[in-house]
């Protein structure tokens, strides 16, 4: 069964945005942790929704954190964020191609189209589900199943493609394939302990698994 739709997610995946939300996270823990944190356990938060990694900072502060974190995250954005090599071309090609393409993300939607302007990648996308469109994030299979569903596909045709371990569990809860990227900031071992269906070295490696 061939591969018809494909659903990625996006910061650290599409989109470099890792040094701006390590930032972002250093900038809110040294005001409301009662420790310094390392940039190994920053590292961590990265993926789940915001809320969740900065509760287990400080239960008691995580709305003052959340508007903290997203004050500096918006301020710096242009500074940081770049698309990885190599995507957007990937992207214009599949699209051309026909593919249905979607992006399931952890991020709200405003900061999520700040990204997708400032690289080049707005307008590519039939789909975008971010957190303010589901009850429940990733891993859980809502976002990849609500995003599927939208583009009429079908989870053997279907493709996830993630940096995180909740992309790949997403994709595998909702039935899809599944295809990690060697970049990602947790290290690619992290992921193929999962054993996604594909690696993807470089993201035109796409083109080489549906056959384009």
């Amino acid at each position: 069964m061939s591969i018809k739709t494909i659903l990625f997610d996006l910061d650290g995946t599409l989109i470099d945005t890792n040094e701006l939300i390590i930032a972002s996270f250093t900038h809110t823990v040294k005001q409301y942790a009662d420790r310094p944190y390392s940039r190994e356990e920053i590292l961590n938060f990265i993926g789940p929704p915001l809320r969740d990694s900065l509760a287990k900072v400080n239960a008691g502060q995580v709305e003052a954190m959340v508007t903290t974190y997203r004050e500096h995250n918006v301020a710096n954005h242009d500074r940081f964020v770049t698309a990885y090599d190599g995507v957007v071309d990937t992207i214009k090609e599949l699209k051309s191609k026909g593919y249905r393409l979607g992006i399931v993300t952890t991020k709200m939607r405003h900061t999520v189209q700040m990204g997708l302007e400032l690289t080049g990648l707005d307008g590519l996308f039939e789909v975008v589900v971010t957190l303010d469109d589901v009850k429940h994030a990733k891993p859980n299979p809502e976002p990849v199943l609500k995003a599927m569903n939208q583009l009429d596909g079908r989870p053997e045709q279907t493709l996830m493609v993630g940096d995180n371990t909740h992309d790949i569990e997403g994709g595998k809860n909702a039935g899809t394939l599944t295809a990690g990227v060697a970049w990602t900031i947790k290290g690619r071992e992290v992921l193929e302990e999962l054993e996604p269906d594909f690696m993807l070295a470089q993201m035109n490696d796409l083109l080489d698994i549906v056959g384009g």
